[in-house]
Order: C-alpha cells, then structure tokens, then sequence
C-alpha cells in the first residue's frame, strides 16, 4: 500500500535518522533522508514527497520555520514534527503553524508508523471524488456548489468555496489564521482578517440547516470546522 509514498524526514542526528529511514523503508516508503532545514528545504522543492516528518531543532533551518515556509506553497500536506522540547508552547506554536501531529523524543517507531499512516489515510479521503461530504451537506469544489440533502444548490462565490474546502481538509484542527490569510487574500493584515472574518460569518448561515457542523472562532489562532 505504501510503495509510492515518499516521505521526507529531516533529522541532524545521523544515528537516529538512519534508524527511522530504516524502519520506514521496512514498511514500503521511500524515504529522503536529511541533515538539516535548509537542505530539507531544497529537497521538498525538488522531489515533492507526500509527506513531512521534521526535527524542531535542526541547524541552518529550524522545523517550525521550515514548516511555515513549506505551508506557503502547500497547505495541504501531513507535517509530523519530532522534538525534545516539551514546553505547552512549543507544541502550541506547532500546530498553529500548520503541524498535523507532534511526537516527542523519545518515541516508538512503530507510534510514529501509526501516526504516519492515520495522516495518510486522512489526506486520501475522497481523494478520487469531486463532491466532499460536509455533515448533511454535499460540497462540489470544481462548481463551487453546496447542496443540502436533495434541496436546491446553493452558488459560492470564489473565495467562499476555497475558504470552505481549506476548512474541510483541517475538519476538527484549526486552520491557521494567518496561513490562510496569506494563501487566499495575499496578506494577513487587519483589513484582509475582517474581511475572512464576513465570509466566515455567510459559510455559517450557508450551512445552518446542519446543527452539528459549527465553524468555531479560535482567538489568537483561527477556525475550526467540527462536522
């Protein structure tokens, strides 16, 4: 099941690295193995893998900075960070810079295998399917329509329909305020966040025929959708 998955993993402690490399490679990945942020950073460029699993602290290039740049380009592929840190704070900004999942030294390799696996098989929900179930609503991406049950479509505007998808694929976690901000209005300036701020506001009267999805307002963070 894993033969095309290629996983870049950015670790500075060589013995450690080898080890996961190893063990990821016993269970079909392919692996890129690499010593530090900035040639992580060359290599997502260059080979694309399907998924991240980087060390915070890292010479040239830190994990968080590495992460927020890669979030630039790509706000939809799995980030697993791995650290000695254990401060709430650290694992706050993780997340909040678009980290799906965290792990802390030391670990199991057959936890962070579990850990990979549940991201993967997350990222490729309805991954051949145009039309996303959001609670009792169908949301087709492409035509920008939104239908509950077997009522009449409802039209989204551009914006709105990109917002609500960036919102489905971060269902549950919080999408981070100023990423989005930056993919989708080009800055996260006070203008641009009043103005998510009312599309917010029209996806959730859009979508209140549906009592148990709530777009939620994480302050100092972003939204969340619970469906």
């Amino acid at each position: 099941m894993n033969e095309s998955i290629t996983i870049l993993l950015a670790e500075d402690e060589p013995a450690l690295g080898q080890i996961i490399k190893e063990s990821l490679e016993t269970r079909n990945f392919n692996v890129l193995l690499c010593e530090n942020g900035q040639i992580a950073y060359d290599t997502y460029i260059s080979e694309k893998p399907e998924l991240l699993v980087l060390d915070v602290m890292m010479p040239k290039k830190d994990g968080f900075t590495l992460a927020k740049e890669i979030r630039m380009e790509n706000d939809a592929i799995p980030i697993i960070f791995l650290t000695a840190k254990s401060q709430t704070q650290d694992v706050v900004e993780g997340f909040t810079i678009g980290g799906n999942d965290y792990l802390k030294k030391p670990f199991s390799i057959e936890e962070l295998i579990v850990r990979i696996n549940n991201l993967l098989n997350r990222t490729n929900i309805q991954k051949n399917s145009d039309t996303l179930k959001i609670g009792s609503y169908s949301f087709d991406f492409p035509k920008q329509v939104l239908q509950f049950k077997e009522e009449n479509l409802v039209k989204l505007t551009h914006r709105e329909a990109h917002l609500l998808f960036h919102l489905f694929k971060n269902k549950n976690e919080v999408l981070n305020r100023s990423l989005i901000l930056n993919k989708l209005w080009g800055t996260d300036d006070f203008f641009a966040a009043r103005s998510m701020d009312v599309f917010i506001t029209k996806l959730r009267k859009k979508l209140h025929q549906d009592t148990s999805i709530q777009i939620l307002n994480v302050r100092g963070f972003g939204y969340k959708l619970i469906c």
